[in-house]
């Protein structure tokens, strides 16, 4: 297994050399910084693991430029905990808080080497992780989401999707898209922040041969390529602000003009956008132009995280736990109580991708048919323990019950669990 190890502490890194030295069964390559890491890698690395805090590209930045091609397992202290959660929203399936030994090391390398044997095998997936319309649960904080997505998607009107990384923007513009009348013609997402940012007007709108030194033959943007169709364009608030200028014009002309051509071309799209970041924030920072804004933002969606749908959190976990067994071939798995309760209780600060995420993961390595806590791996992942759990599950026993008017067959069941097991819960609880 050929890993990359970009750490800038020289002593951690030579220290990180020569323990893992030891270990054979891997071929170890160090970089003190991620732009001489990018300079160097190539389709033979199997996995990354990287420093956030880090002089020049720190390791947030860095991860968005590698933009989902190898695998990230991060290191961090203490102090930088936050930063190591906003990793999960990109896709970072583990992570390691400093100080720690180089057992813990390799035993997560063992796990993300496990997860890639098994994966390699399994068939590639054609979507089926989505139910019928695109979502993998529904709760009543969804579905309002989704009677306003329906009566939009009929108009041509401007959509801006809002909500924290991992909630499905992407999901809900398909949606969008797939139920309007554009529905037959192309469907096109361009993600802001994985673009770097000297190659963001050329992608958008295109060049003519010989715009610039490596233009070597004329190429369509993406708005000529998405015509008669929906352009989605995610992380909008990561657009630079000069490239703004000429996106609303675009928009409003309804033409864009090739890099290095005199001539424009006529446009017709639907304009789907979607960020994370507080626009109005950036408003007033000078960051985002306030026009462009009210252009994007005819129809606000705002879509509400997990942590507020916790009614359909083992729903949507029972879907995705049958799709893997059925994806890896493997004989049909269930969630102890115990996991059920930590599902419950975590925060999901990477939302549905992350759930997905963990799920995959405690399939693959789970020993025997039932999923433990122990193959969730969420306690690593910042979940709290003992008096917060318990607070949090009698919180949401309440709410069950009481928007089943204390109903306790119909608690039970969407909560998920047995009608003896809530008893005893309510009982322990008092409530």
């Amino acid at each position: 297994m050929k890993i990359a190890i970009v750490e800038d502490d020289i002593n951690m890194r030579k220290s990180l050399e020569i323990a893992m030295g030891d270990f054979k069964e891997f071929e170890i390559k160090t970089f003190k910084n991620a732009k001489d890491a990018l300079k160097t890698l190539d389709k033979s690395y199997d996995l990354i693991i990287t420093d956030i805090n880090m002089p020049g590209m720190d390791g947030i930045e860095f991860i968005k430029t590698l933009n989902g091609a190898y695998e990230v397992i991060i290191m961090t202290g203490n102090a930088t905990l936050q930063r190591a959660i906003e990793s999960i929203h990109l896709g970072v399936k583990d992570f390691l808080l400093k100080p720690f030994d180089v057992d813990t090391l390799v035993n997560a390398i063992k796990r993300e080497s496990e997860v890639q044997k098994i994966t390699k095998k399994a068939p590639k997936d054609t979507g089926g992780t989505q139910s019928k319309h695109g979502f993998l649960g529904t709760s009543k904080a969804l579905e309002a989401v989704l009677n306003i997505a329906n009566k939009a998607s009929k108009t041509d009107a401007s959509i801006l999707l809002l909500g924290q990384s991992g909630v499905g923007k992407e999901v809900f513009a398909n949606y969008i898209h797939a139920n309007s009348p554009r529905s037959k013609n192309p469907f096109i997402a361009i993600n802001m922040a994985a673009i770097p940012e000297n190659l963001i007007e050329s992608e958008l709108f295109g060049f003519e041969k010989g715009a610039f030194t490596d233009a070597a033959e004329a190429k369509a943007g993406q708005f000529e390529l998405a015509n008669g169709g929906t352009l989605f364009l995610d992380e909008i608030g990561e657009m630079p602000y000069p490239v703004q200028a000429k996106l609303l014009r675009a928009i409003q002309e309804k033409e864009v003009r090739r890099l290095g051509s005199s001539k424009t071309v006529q446009i017709d799209i639907r304009i789907v956008s979607a960020t994370n970041a507080n626009l109005g924030e950036k408003i007033k920072n000078g960051e985002f132009r306030e026009d462009l804004y009210y252009r994007l933002n005819t129809i606000p969606l705002n879509i509400p995280p997990l942590c507020e749908r916790k009614d359909e959190i083992l729903q949507i976990a029972d879907k995705i736990l049958k799709q893997n067994c059925k994806k890896y071939d493997f004989s049909l798995k269930t969630f102890s109580e115990d996991a059920q309760e930590q599902l419950l209780a975590y925060n999901w600060p990477g939302n549905i991708r992350e759930l997905i995420s963990v799920i995959e993961r405690a399939v693959i390595l789970s020993e025997g048919d039932v999923i433990t806590p122990e193959s969730l791996f969420l306690e690593s992942r910042g979940l709290k323990k003992n008096k917060d759990i318990k607070s949090m599950e009698k919180e949401l026993i309440i709410e069950v019950l009481s928007s089943q008017d204390g109903d306790i067959d119909k608690a039970s069941k969407i909560l998920g669990m047995s009608k003896a097991h809530l008893s005893k819960k309510i009982q322990t609880y008092e409530i």
